[in-house]
């Protein structure tokens, strides 16, 4: 009994028998397409999904065989693909930002400080520095970790540090928090630990 072929096996295969590439497209077109959404909205995401695809179909022969996932280097060609679709992105972040203040009759005000966080923290994006955003959204929206971002935008781990510290720091800022006042995400606190 054969076992799965991983996505290095698909890819190399492709190189001589290009028809295996599909085996790719379906395995990891369903992710894409979600992140490619998020970004640029569900028009966009049908067009990206396929330019995704044909970038990689025809870099296929270069692709690094010793990576078995190729989920992050998909991610890495959709993301320098938005950098096109920034303009379109921007017009429909302004679109969002209707006048919070007429929602007061319709809604409670839960939903209007959820609307006006919401607001402040689409803002701290848009300022956001294009690296520091792809950075973050790759690894919040494409549950990619440190290492899926570093291979998809093809910068050192250390680097994606960088830009998620800064980006962090951007949307606190936003929000009107201080680090002291942020979530630990799991780190044990240090005067909890006894010796």
């Amino acid at each position: 009994m054969a076992g799965v072929s991983t996505d290095s096996d698909i890819i190399r295969g492709a190189v001589e028998r290009p028809a295996e590439f599909a085996q790719l497209y379906d395995r990891h077109a369903p992710a894409i397409q979600r992140f490619a959404a998020r970004r640029a909205g569900s028009d966009a995401a049908e067009d990206l999904l396929s330019e995704t695809f044909t970038v990689a179909f025809e870099r296929r022969g270069a692709y690094d065989f010793d990576r078995e996932n190729a989920l992050p280097w998909l991610y890495g060609i959709v993301s320098t693909l938005l950098k096109r679709h920034r303009r379109q992105e921007a017009r429909q972040w302004k679109s969002a930002q209707a006048d919070p203040t007429s929602l007061v009759t319709e809604q409670s005000h839960d939903a209007l400080e959820a609307e006006l966080t919401m607001r402040r923290l689409r803002n701290a994006m848009q300022r956001m520095p294009a690296r520091d955003r792809d950075a973050l959204l790759l690894y919040a929206w494409a549950d990619l970790d440190y290492e899926g971002v570093a291979l998809a935008l093809n910068v050192p781990v250390g680097t994606v540090r960088s830009r998620l510290n800064r980006a962090r720091r951007t949307l606190r800022a936003a929000l009107g928090r201080d680090a002291a006042q942020e979530v630990d995400h799991g780190r044990a606190d240090p005067a909890s630990i006894r010796p």
